[in-house]
């Protein structure tokens, strides 16, 4: 079924960003772990806090941990910045270069028509769904934003939704489809209502919008 295969589709595409993400998650922790164990910058820098604070040794420790903590967030800031990269340009490169992304291809779908503004624009849309709005609201839960950071969650499962559920509707085309002017087409995959292809349509016809 048509909406089985976009839904298989967009599962394979979210499993690579989970991956990157993943990956990223690692890294990310790796680069705080250093600087949690970095003793020896540590040592220096509580020096020299505890000899510019005339002895305020409880003034210097909080602007210490104060110091580790941002460089934790900005870690983590630094992190999902790229995974929205990432995820932009892999959705950018594959509709401008080959018309789908490794999701639409295992499932033999494709985007069209696949000029490069069009794909951009998808592209930003699309990210914009499954990834942007989601990292902004962790990051502000990181910055210690609660209320705001659940409000933004909400906005990003109310925008994550709005792209997605139009596949269900009879023009099957997502807000990013909308947005960019494209369609997802397969081949021998008719538009619904519309009568079923012959034997000719069905091996040498040219692919359906859907």
């Amino acid at each position: 079924m048509p909406k089985l295969r976009r839904a298989a589709a967009w599962l394979i595409d979210f499993a690579l960003v989970v991956a990157v993400a993943s990956a990223l998650a690692v890294l990310t922790f790796h680069r705080i772990s250093v600087l949690v164990t970095d003793v020896p910058e540590l040592a220096t820098r509580s020096g020299l806090d505890l000899l510019t604070s005339r002895g305020d040794v409880i003034d210097s420790s909080e602007r210490l941990g104060l110091s580790v903590w941002n460089k934790s967030v900005l870690y983590v800031e630094q992190a999902f910045g790229l995974l929205i990269l990432v995820t932009f340009l892999y959705q950018w490169a594959s509709l401008t270069f080959v018309g789908r992304t490794l999701g639409k291809a295992l499932t033999g779908l494709k985007v069209t028509p696949r000029a490069g503004r069009r794909a951009a624009l998808r592209a930003a849309v699309t990210t914009t769904a499954d990834v942007v709005v989601y990292a902004l609201a962790c990051v502000l839960l990181i910055e210690g934003e609660f209320v705001l950071s659940v409000l933004v969650w909400t906005l990003a499962v109310a925008v994550f939704l709005c792209n997605a559920l139009p596949v269900l509707a009879p023009g099957r085309r997502s807000l990013a489809d909308r947005m960019a002017g494209t369609a997802v087409a397969g081949l021998g995959l008719g538009t619904p209502g519309a009568p079923r292809p012959n034997r000719a349509d069905a091996y040498g016809g040219a692919p359906r919008t859907w």
